[in-house]
């Protein structure tokens, strides 16, 4: 009597491997992420421009801290951007 061939099994790490593919990001990330960058800028100029009156004058030179943290928020999501 002929012996019946053996199944193929299916190997389970197939099921789990995850595409090697990034995701792409969300449509609203290029947008905030630019529109960080240029907010912190704006924020800087209008310091200067404004003789340290604007945008915010009780908090004097940490308003270019401000500016520089906002903009860099925003550079900090390009290391993200797919």
């Amino acid at each position: 009597m002929p012996e019946s061939k053996p199944r193929k099994r299916a190997t389970s790490t197939t099921a789990h491997v995850k595409s090697s593919q990034p995701t792409p990001n969300p449509a609203w990330y290029k947008p905030v992420m630019f529109g960080l960058m240029i907010i912190g800028l704006l924020w800087i100029i209008t310091f200067y421009i404004s003789e340290s009156r604007f945008p915010v004058e009780a908090w004097g030179s940490w308003n270019i801290m401000v500016g520089f943290g906002i903009a860099i928020v925003g550079f900090l999501m390009t290391t993200r951007w797919r």
